[in-house]
């Protein structure tokens, strides 16, 4: 099970110790910080050693809401489990890609299953799915099957998501996670939000000054990889 490393972040004591209180129930997490406003929270992500994977965020706090706190947060950022008391801020939260949208007072259950989608995010469990000889690709020319050999790398655009093939691109509305869950576990790994790569196809990974990489690809193309991805390809590749 992988481990999820969480901050908490509400301006309210009674709410964070409440969450920690929950966190220490459950399996597979680590509480590695409180912070009781967004801007604390950002600069928390922005150390050098920052490793987080799940922000538990309220959204009404003084200074910058949650909201503002998790656009600011960008593709690269943890995942974030809006934790809060008002309900009319679920549509934009969702808008923002957030994982869950919790009310309080937070039920252990619900957290349990909101952390679990994070978890499935992060590296699913694609170990019992059968893996397709060919990927069937839908496009606006109609569905096409494609060998996942030849596959170097995919990318979302926010609107489309393109793979790279071995001479030639597609265009599809199919989102990477689909993508992810019906392509050979061993071979793919989801770099970033927007990127998922052939492990097979990378000639050289460049380390970055923000604990990622970049990757550079057999055909000459670079994809990012996110700090948070780049511990988890770590892993698999095992380096240190």
């Amino acid at each position: 099970m992988t481990t999820l490393r969480i901050l908490v972040v509400d301006d309210e004591e009674l709410a964070r110790r409440r969450l920690v209180r929950l966190l220490a129930d459950l399996p597979g997490v680590e509480l590695v910080g409180e912070c009781d406003a967004g801007q604390a929270a950002l600069a928390r992500l922005r150390e050098p050693d920052a490793d987080v994977d799940v922000v538990l965020l309220d959204i009404r706090m003084p200074g910058l809401t949650g909201l503002e706190t998790a656009a600011l947060l960008g593709d690269d950022g943890p995942y974030v489990i809006f934790t809060t008391a008002y309900d009319d801020h679920a549509v934009d939260a969702f808008d923002l890609g957030v994982v869950d949208y919790l009310l309080k007072p937070i039920e252990a259950v619900r957290l349990h299953r909101a952390l679990e989608r994070a978890r499935q995010r992060l590296g699913p469990q694609r170990g019992g799915a059968r893996e397709l000889v060919r990927l069937p690709v839908t496009t606006r020319e109609g569905i096409i099957l494609v060998d996942p050999q030849v596959l170097t790398h995919a990318v979302f655009d926010g609107a489309l998501v393109t793979l790279h093939l071995d001479g030639r691109t597609l265009l599809t509305d199919q989102s990477l996670q689909d993508l992810e869950d019906r392509l050979p576990a061993a071979a793919f790994e989801r770099v970033h939000r927007r990127a998922l790569v052939n492990l097979e196809k990378i000639e050289r990974l460049d380390p970055l000054d923000t604990g990622g990489y970049n990757a550079r690809m057999l055909g000459g193309d670079v994809v990012p990889i996110s700090r948070q991805a780049a511990r988890r390809l770590r892993r698999r590749l095992g380096l240190s």
